[in-house]
């Protein structure tokens, strides 16, 4: 692969694949020509999205890339190659002499295309075309000016003397500066004999202010008294004049409000390459002869040697070549449990440390570490998702073009039939006035609006109305495991005491000793203990002598006293011994090591491996074994206490199951869904938590890696499933991207969250089953709005082409359609109540 370019490598089959940002579509007979003309090359096939307004293109070695940009160019809209987002942050600055490696940096202009663009960084590769910088201020404008515009045309009791001027400097920025966009889209689809929705917005627009500014320059006086008659010539009445400033200024705030969203949801899309790239180190602490030298972690290269200290992130991917530590892998397999490493242990980039020191070597850097290929997975599954079709578009599509033919026969039959080029003008503005998608452009904004903003209420965020699509389809819902089945935090669930000792004493006894360990699991066992000793109202006892055994466990001495006399529990009968346990009763001496009753006892806590070599025995007993194997197989990590030289107890740790994720799972059979457990742990853990909350054992698929989850998902759709996932980890975000829908879970990652469409900000499935239930509402009343908006143009445009409308009534019309969305708009704001 290229280090600058995103364009696959040439494969056995003579072909690549070139990525292309396209700058200019708005709508779906964009995507429909721009697919066209590239399909035009022989050997070439295209997908292109919408949304993200890129292609992902198969091409053979016989066409260049500039034969390919060149068709783009042909069909009205402009492309550039794809930066690799992730080349910019991993790829070794030795590779590319002379080319500093920056995060954020400029990238050189390749060829007379220019790809050197304001987006080619990877933080912004998707904010090209009008973004929400360029339409916020358009937006803002024409709301300030339209405001008052509206006010004084539609209000009578508001209007003054020669009005209509006023209204002609407020209509007049509004229709050239902010409705811009729409022009220069409408002209652009013109100019290549296309006609989009721009193109009526943009006709309309003009049509009310043209019409409305000859209507005046007729009249000048047709305004020169206040209220509702006019006054010019003889005192024309408003049937036979009235102005549509109005009308070009509400259609143009409306819209831009609907393009402003869509400019931020586009850009949230671009920002999940960046949370991925962003988790790696940024530096790298390499050793060279000897000595420790701090370097970017970009100009590592493969043989390197370097130091990761506890608490810092692992550089890049390699091999542990000295020392021992626990690695949170959670960033990039979403599991809670560390991983314990040693000499050649292989460890990933982007991973933390947790404990000892180690000495890596450096195998894999630049984009052919595990951190960048799981951003080339994250960037081609959202490229590759089909063509969200946005209603509105393909409603247009069709709709546009009959309306303009109408209006151009309205105007032709009335001149011809009557002679009155004056009637045939206003008949046919009536026709494009009541045809302009004000209404239309209302539909999926407000329905939007109304939708996202009880969402919020509820803790749900809904990116975009182009996500909403297949929530009512969906059929099967994928579930990762930690942190959106289960809590993902361990936690103590168990004790099981030995040879004489009771549950909290080897609690308190382990406690203690793993109090001076940094461990995660050292972490949890203390947690529990200094929980239990504060409800006793004591604190856990001094230990001196300690060490630790890195990836073993931990061993000191300790001072403890019995605060209630000792329970001596019998002796586990398969352990087959019946001798006295080395630890005595004690009495009732106080906290004060110096009193009657307090002893002090060697207490050591780890794995089993370890703790063989702290008893006096040098062994477990097989039965003690069987007891090891048989609490792991319920799914739990298990770590063993001994107690001067013998095993005292077995102390079990798991990821507790969310309160909310049985009933959750319930609700979405109701909904028709089929759950699918999804996770990288252990096949006895996913069993039981399957069984737990109720999802069927053929339905649990464990072990799984992240690129393996985006099989499982590909999988599924090619059999015809249409699948939402849910997940709040790194290792989720390719699969979300991949899913027909994703949906993160607030409480997990920045990446998981940027990667879905739907993020519920609790750590809830409930929350799930809402965002489920109110996305499939949001999308039937935003349905149903398209459905009156069309309904409304529709009926209005014969009797406005009879000549029995007037512009006046066809603006009532149009504002009654806009009425009517925005009332049934809110009806979403009554859900879940």
């Amino acid at each position: 692969m290229s280090g600058t370019v995103k364009s696959a490598a040439t494969e056995d089959s003579g072909t690549r694949q070139v990525d292309l940002d396209i700058a200019g579509m708005t709508c779906a007979s964009c995507v429909g020509r721009v697919e066209r003309k590239l399909g035009k090359l022989e050997g070439v096939t295209a997908t292109v999205n919408l949304p993200l307004e890129a292609a992902a293109v198969t091409v053979p070695a016989s066409v260049s890339d500039e034969e390919v940009i060149a068709a783009v160019d042909r069909a009205g809209y402009s492309a550039s190659i794809r930066r690799a987002p992730h080349d910019h942050t991993t790829t070794p600055a030795v590779t590319r002499p002379g080319h500093p490696t920056t995060i954020h940096g400029e990238v050189p202009s390749d060829g007379e295309h220019g790809t050197n663009h304001d987006h080619a960084g990877h933080e912004d590769y998707l904010n090209h075309g009008p973004s929400g910088d360029v339409v916020k201020p358009r937006l803002i404008g024409a709301a300030v000016l339209t405001i008052p515009l509206f006010l004084i045309s539609m209000f009578p009791a508001l209007q003054f003397p020669h009005w209509g001027w006023v209204a002609l400097a407020l209509a007049t920025p509004v229709t050239f500066w902010a409705a811009w966009p729409f022009h220069t889209a409408a002209f652009k689809a013109a100019r290549h004999g296309a006609s989009t929705m721009d193109t009526l917005v943009s006709i309309g627009v003009l049509a009310a202010w043209g019409f409305s500014t000859a209507e005046l320059l007729l009249e000048p006086v047709m305004t020169a008294h206040a209220g509702a008659a006019m006054s010019g010539g003889g005192m024309a009445s408003m049937a036979d004049h009235q102005l549509y400033f109005e009308t070009a200024g509400v259609v143009t705030t409306f819209l831009l409000l609907g393009r402003w969203l869509e400019a931020r949801a586009k850009k949230r899309a671009g920002h999940a390459l960046k949370s991925l790239l962003d988790l790696g180190a940024k530096t790298a602490t390499v050793l060279r002869d000897g000595v420790e030298v701090t370097v970017p972690a970009a100009q590592l290269v493969p043989g390197d040697e370097f130091v990761v200290r506890p608490g810092e992130k692992v550089a890049t991917d390699g091999f542990v070549v000295s020392g021992h530590s626990a690695v949170d892998t959670s960033l990039i397999t979403g599991e809670s449990v560390p991983e314990e490493v040693g000499p050649e242990d292989t460890v990933t980039g982007a991973t933390v440390n947790t404990s000892g020191r180690l000495l890596v070597r450096a195998t894999r850097t630049g984009t052919d570490t595990t951190l960048a290929q799981m951003g080339r997975l994250v960037s081609d599954a959202q490229t590759g998702k089909a063509p969200i079709a946005r209603l509105a578009d393909r409603i247009s599509a069709v709709f546009v073009p009959i309306v303009l033919v109408i209006a151009v026969i309205t105007f032709a039959l009335w001149l011809l039939l009557s002679g009155d080029l004056h009637a045939a003008f206003r008949a046919a503005v009536a026709v494009l006035v009541i045809a302009c998608p004000c209404a239309l452009g209302l539909a999926t904004p407000i329905g939007l609006l109304a939708g996202t903003g009880r969402a919020s209420q509820l803790g749900i965020l809904i990116r975009g109305p182009e996500v909403l699509e297949d929530t009512r389809t969906v059929d099967t819902i994928v579930l990762d495991k930690t942190g959106t089945v289960t809590a993902g935090d361990l936690a103590v669930t168990s004790i099981t005491p030995l040879n004489g000792h009771d549950a909290d004493q080897v609690l308190r006894l382990a406690g203690a000793v793993e109090s001076h360990s940094e461990h995660p699991i050292a972490a949890a066992i203390t947690s529990a203990a200094r929980g239990a000793a504060a409800s006793a109202g004591t604190t856990l006892p001094g230990v001196d002598e300690f060490t630790s055994a890195a990836g073993g466990g931990v061993l000191g001495t300790v001072q403890h006293t019995a605060h209630a006399p000792h329970r001596v529990v019998a002796p586990l009968g398969a352990m087959g011994t019946t001798s006295a346990p080395k630890v005595p009763p004690h009495g009732d001496a106080q906290e004060d090591s110096g009193e009657r009753g307090t002893r002090v006892h060697t207490v050591a806590a780890g794995r089993s491996s370890y703790i063989a070599t702290q008893l006096d025995s040098g062994a477990l007993t097989p039965l003690e074994e069987q007891q090891l194997a048989d609490t792991e197989a319920a799914g739990a990590t298990a770590i063993w206490v001994s107690v001067d030289g013998r095993v005292a107890g077995i102390i079990s740790l798991q990821d507790t199951i969310k309160e909310s994720s049985a009933p959750a799972i319930t609700e979405f059979k109701r909904l028709g869904l089929r759950p699918i457990l999804l996770t990288g742990d252990n096949a006895e853990v996913a069993a039981q938590v399957a069984a737990a909350v109720g999802i069927s054992a053929e339905d649990v698929f464990a072990g799984v890696h992240p690129e393996d989850k985006v099989a499982k998902v590909t999988a599924l759709q090619e059999a015809g499933r249409v699948v939402a996932m849910v997940g709040d980890g790194v290792n989720d975000a390719p699969a979300l991207a991949q899913a027909d829908l994703g949906i993160a879970m607030g409480s997990g990652t920045d990446v998981a969250r940027e990667a879905a469409d739907i993020t519920v900000m609790g750590s809830s499935l409930g929350q799930v089953v809402q965002s489920m239930q109110l996305s499939r509402k949001t999308l039937g009343i935003i349905k149903s709005n398209l459905f009156w908006a069309f309904a409304y143009n529709t009926l209005g445009i014969p009797v406005a082409a009879l000549g029995l409308l007037n512009p006046m009534l066809a603006g009532a019309a149009m504002a009654a359609s806009s009425v009517l969305v925005v009332a049934n708009s809110l009806r979403l704001t009554r859900f879940g109540r």
